[in-house]
C-alpha cells in the first residue's frame, strides 16, 4: 500500500480571507481528489456538540435494546435503523453485508423544527432537540460549502447550488447518519476480518460531511490508479486543532450535475493491515469504530439540468471531443429524488426488490 491519501486541508472559518481564493482551492480539491479536509476550529461545528453527538451514538448503539431499534428499522424513506449486514454497499464483491450498524435521521418537521418525522427508540426520544440542533449546524456548513463551490465554478447565478438546497424550498433526501462498527474480536463465524466494514462505494448526494474519532482507523479511498490508501483522521498539521477536521467528499449527484467535473471518489471502511494497523501513526482498527455522516441532498424536485458554468460546459465539450462518455448527457432529465432512489435500490437489496426493475429502467 502506498502512503496516506494526500488530501488538501482548507480553512473556511476566517471571514477575512479572500473568499474567491478559498472557493478556488475548494473546487480544485473537489476536481482532483473528490475529498477535502475542512479545518474544524469550532466556529462552524462546536467541538462540544461533536462530542455530544458521539455520546448519543454510543447510547444508541450500545445501550438501546435491540427490540427498540428493530421497531425503527429503516424504510424506503431512508430513515431508521440498519442492522449488521443489512446494507450491502458493494454487492458484486462482498461475501456478506456491511459489518456495521447505522441509524438515519431525516430532516426535522418544517412546522416543528425540534421534532423528527420518524419513529425513534424511547431511549433517545428526549434527545430530539439536540439531534435537530446538530443537523442544523451541519446544514449551515453544507450551505457555505455549496456557496463556495458556486463561486469557484463561476456558476450563474452564484447561489445556484445554495438555493437548490434550502429547506424552505422543499423536502430533500438529506440524512444525518450515526454509524457503529463493532471490533474484529466480536465478529461471528459467518464474518472475518477479510470482509469489509463498509463496502467500496461512492456517496449518493451532493456532498458528505464526515466526523471521525482520533485513533480509529479504517477509511480508505481509491486513487485514480486504482490503489487503496488510508485517510488519516488528523492529517499533518491538524494534530493540535480543537477537533479533527471535517472530511468533506463530493457525492454522485453533484458529480453527475457537473458533468463529471467534480469527482465522486470511491471509498470503503476495512480492517486494515496486520494487527489492525493501517500505517497511520496513532491509528488502529482493532477496536470498535464510530463515525457520523451528514449526507447533503438538494430539494427532491430539483431537476439535475447541466450546471450553468462555463467551466463545466468546456469540460463536457472536451470530453465529447475525446469520445468519452458525458455524464448527465441523457435525454431523460432526472430529479434529485429519482437519482437518490436509484442508488438506494442498489444498496438495500431486500427492501427495494419489488422496485428493482423500475429503477433499472430509469437508469437505462
Amino acid at each position: 500500500m502506498a502512503s496516506v491519501a494526500k488530501i488538501p486541508v482548507i480553512d473556511i472559518s476566517d471571514d477575512t480571507q479572500d473568499q474567491a481564493q478559498v472557493a478556488k482551492e475548494l473546487v480544485e480539491a473537489a476536481i482532483e481528489h473528490g475529498f477535502i479536509y475542512i479545518k474544524n476550529t469550532g466556529k462552524d461545528i462546536p467541538v462540544e456538540d461533536v462530542d455530544k453527538a458521539f455520546e448519543l451514538a454510543r447510547k444508541l448503539f450500545k445501550e438501546t435494546p435491540i427490540e427498540e431499534k428493530q421497531a425503527c428499522t429503516i424504510q424506503k424513506n431512508n430513515r431508521g435503523w440498519s442492522a449488521m449486514h443489512y446494507e450491502t454497499l458493494d454487492p458484486k464483491n462482498q461475501r456478506v453485508g456491511d459489518l456495521k450498524e447505522a441509524f438515519n435521521f431525516g430532516e426535522p418537521s418544517p412546522t416543528s423544527p425540534s421534532i423528527l418525522q420518524q419513529p425513534l427508540p424511547p431511549s433517545i426520544l428526549g434527545d430530539q432537540p439536540f439531534i435537530t440542533h446538530f443537523q442544523s449546524l451541519c446544514y449551515r456548513l453544507s450551505l457555505r460549502l455549496n456557496t463556495l463551490l458556486g463561486i469557484g465554478l463561476g456558476v450563474s447565478p452564484p447561489d445556484f447550488f445554495t438555493s437548490a438546497h434550502l429547506r424552505e424550498n422543499g423536502a430533500s433526501g438529506t440524512i444525518l447518519r450515526l454509524l457503529y462498527y463493532p471490533p474484529a474480536s466480536s465478529l461471528s463465524d459467518a464474518a472475518t476480518e477479510e470482509d469489509v466494514r463498509a463496502g467500496a462505494h461512492s456517496d449518493y448526494g451532493s456532498m458528505t460531511l464526515l466526523f471521525r474519532l482520533k485513533g480509529q482507523a479504517g477509511l480508505e479511498i481509491q486513487t485514480r490508479e486504482g490503489e487503496w490508501v488510508p485517510v488519516p483522521v488528523c492529517p499533518e498539521g491538524t494534530e493540535s486543532d480543537p477537533a479533527p477536521p471535517v472530511l468533506v467528499n463530493i457525492g454522485d449527484l453533484l458529480s453527475y450535475w457537473t458533468g463529471g467535473l467534480l469527482r465522486s471518489t470511491v471509498h470503503r471502511v476495512v480492517f486494515p493491515g496486520s494487527g489492525g494497523s493501517n500505517g497511520v501513526e496513532g491509528e488502529t482498527a482493532e477496536g470498535e469504530r464510530y463515525s457520523m455522516a451528514y449526507f447533503c441532498h438538494p430539494v427532491g424536485t430539483t431537476r439535475l439540468e447541466p450546471v450553468p458554468s462555463e467551466r463545466v460546459r468546456k469540460y463536457t465539450e472536451e470530453q465529447q471531443k475525446q469520445g468519452k462518455e458525458v455524464i448527465n448527457g441523457e435525454k431523460k432529465m432526472l430529479t434529485a429524488d429519482e437519482h437518490l432512489h436509484m442508488r438506494l435500490a442498489a444498496s438495500y437489496l431486500k427492501l427495494y426488490e419489488d422496485e428493482k426493475k423500475k429503477w433499472e429502467d430509469l437508469k437505462a
